[in-house]
């Protein structure tokens, strides 16, 4: 991937009008960008995902994958959260995520290891030994002394 500043050119008015490389048409304008080696209408280079233009002075742009992306949309397309801990499956940046402690869990991931129940909104559920729990599944543990005691 690749990061870049964009300039901004102004045009010579004298110089050979460039074609632009979002819709192939010369560029008359006063201004034009000069980004991935080409260049565009400041309204033509934008973000392939939120359209945002990525002209503004002093803006970044990403590419990757022949994408061409604001930083935000880089970030949540190929950044990460870090590791599922319960299928240690990477979680991209910005997909909503649970969070026990200091662990993360895709939203699908996030259910009771025991018995696979799902989380509602306000259940409880407990840690454990590093695995998440339901509370029938927690509380059965401490009857049988499954879980060594120790006060969290």
């Amino acid at each position: 991937s690749m990061v870049l500043c964009v300039p901004m050119l102004s045009v010579q008015p004298k110089g050979k009008q460039k074609g632009c490389a979002g819709c192939n048409r010369k560029i008359k304008d006063r201004y034009l960008l000069k980004a991935l080696d080409k260049y565009w209408h400041e309204d033509c280079l934008k973000c392939a995902c939120c359209d945002c233009r990525l002209g503004e002075v002093g803006s970044t742009l990403y590419t990757k994958a022949n994408l061409i992306l604001c930083r935000r949309d880089y970030l949540r397309l190929f950044g990460t959260t870090g590791n599922c801990a319960a299928c240690s499956k990477l979680i991209p940046a910005f997909e909503m995520v649970m969070r026990a402690r200091d662990n993360v869990y895709h939203l699908d991931c996030f259910a009771c290891q025991l018995c696979n129940q799902r989380f509602c909104v306000g259940d409880k559920f407990f840690l454990k030994n590093n695995m998440i729990l339901c509370q029938m599944d927690y509380e059965e543990g401490q009857l049988n002394g499954s879980f060594e005691s120790q006060v969290q």
